[in-house]
């Protein structure tokens, strides 16, 4: 039985005002724990894994993890889909990698790159990515929103938070047109990881629709940890498609570890501890997946 492509779940998702949601894997707990609140809400979802978590868990291993959750329980019938996204790949070696594990989508993360450098390396990366898969949808960053996910005090240095540093109309239709990407993770006030006593700054709604109106791809929000509600509703019904979770997911795995651990503190068998932790991780996703796709709003 033949899938839908991802292309296609992001054509349904636009039509019907809502998003993919993108949670970034490290631990096999981790995806088990997106896959369940998949299959359990009916929801397509996105694993991704930066270069990072690629080194830690192994390209092709977890190619075969995903690719045998959606064998155990993709149905004709059914909506749920996992697809695999190469998370903040930084060299054309490993956008190579990728593609030829048939990833699903594969993000070139030029955000630190000076404008014409980053449209230059981002053009090259996508024509190696389809030259090796040409399903593959290949995403470029335009704009800093800082690297790690961490529990900060201060912003990140180098993001772009100030009206002046975010990812302006034009230049956005212009990286579009001469790199061929798919799709378009811009800066809009968003940045990774969350602050420790405060919250995350607000997003430029309006710049998102000025932006998706321009560029004419569908664009992803990076660093949707932290985020209010209202502007990740609003920001989707601007035009972003995609929303990634990352950060709340770490601090959830490690709060949930240490919960596990504390109420088995004689146990030693993992698949009697672990549990706890998963279902940590799935109270998180499945708040952001019912936040993303379980609303209806008029058009703006």
């Amino acid at each position: 039985m033949k899938r839908p492509s991802l292309r296609k779940a992001i054509r349904e998702a636009r039509k019907n005002k809502q998003a993919l949601l993108h949670c970034n894997v490290a631990s096999f707990e981790q995806l088990k724990a997106v896959a369940q609140t998949a299959v359990r809400l009916d929801v397509p979802m996105i694993v991704g894994v930066s270069e990072g978590e690629r080194d830690y868990l192994g390209v092709l291993q977890i190619r075969s993890l995903v690719s045998s959750y959606n064998e155990t329980y993709g149905r004709e019938e059914k909506k749920f889909q996992l697809f695999l996204n190469a998370d903040h790949t930084h060299s054309l070696d490993k956008v190579e990698e990728a593609a030829e594990a048939k990833f699903d989508a594969i993000l070139f993360d030029g955000g630190k790159l000076d404008f014409e450098e980053n449209i230059r390396k981002t053009k090259e990366a996508a024509e190696r990515a389809r030259a090796l898969h040409k399903q593959v949808l290949v995403e470029g960053e335009l704009g800093y929103i800082g690297s790690s996910s961490e529990i900060f005090e201060d912003l990140p240095e180098g993001a772009a938070i100030r009206q002046e540093d975010l990812t302006r109309t034009e230049d956005a239709k212009r990286f579009v047109a001469e790199t061929g990407i798919d799709l378009l993770a811009p800066a809009v006030g968003n940045v990774h990881g969350r602050f420790r006593s405060a919250p995350n700054p607000r997003l430029d709604i309006k710049r998102v629709r000025a932006i998706r109106r321009a560029a004419r791809v569908p664009l992803v929000l990076h660093g949707g940890s932290g985020i209010s509600e209202s502007d990740i509703r609003e920001a989707v019904l601007g035009g972003m498609v995609i929303v990634h979770i990352g950060t709340e997911l770490r601090i959830a795995w490690k709060e949930g570890m240490q919960a596990a651990f504390a109420e088995h503190e004689r146990e030693i068998a993992p698949y009697k501890i672990l549990p706890g932790a998963v279902s940590a991780i799935e109270t998180v996703i499945d708040r952001y997946a019912k936040l993303v796709s379980g609303f209806q709003h008029e058009e703006t």
